[in-house]
């Protein structure tokens, strides 16, 4: 499992997880969120926050994402074919 570092929005200042930018490895884009104060405009149609996919610095610049990798399965002793 990836876990993305998370930014301050630029419009809503909320916290957001960022994902990687290919090519950019200190840049990271914005996931897609809710305006806090707005979820639906009058027609009952979602928004977005307007910050929502922006491209923003990463916290860490080039560091590497933590990614938890599955436990080893125990070895088991191969049986003979012939």
């Amino acid at each position: 499992m990836m876990k993305l570092p998370r930014v301050e929005c630029p419009s809503c200042t909320r916290q957001i997880a960022a994902g990687l930018v290919a090519g950019r490895l200190s840049k990271g884009r914005i996931w897609r969120h809710d305006a806090p104060d707005a979820r639906r405009d009058a027609h009952g149609h979602l928004l977005s926050c307007a910050g929502s996919l922006e491209i923003v610095d990463l916290p860490y610049g080039q560091m590497e994402i933590a990614i938890e990798e599955p436990e080893a399965a125990p070895e088991e002793e191969a049986m003979a074919l012939f």
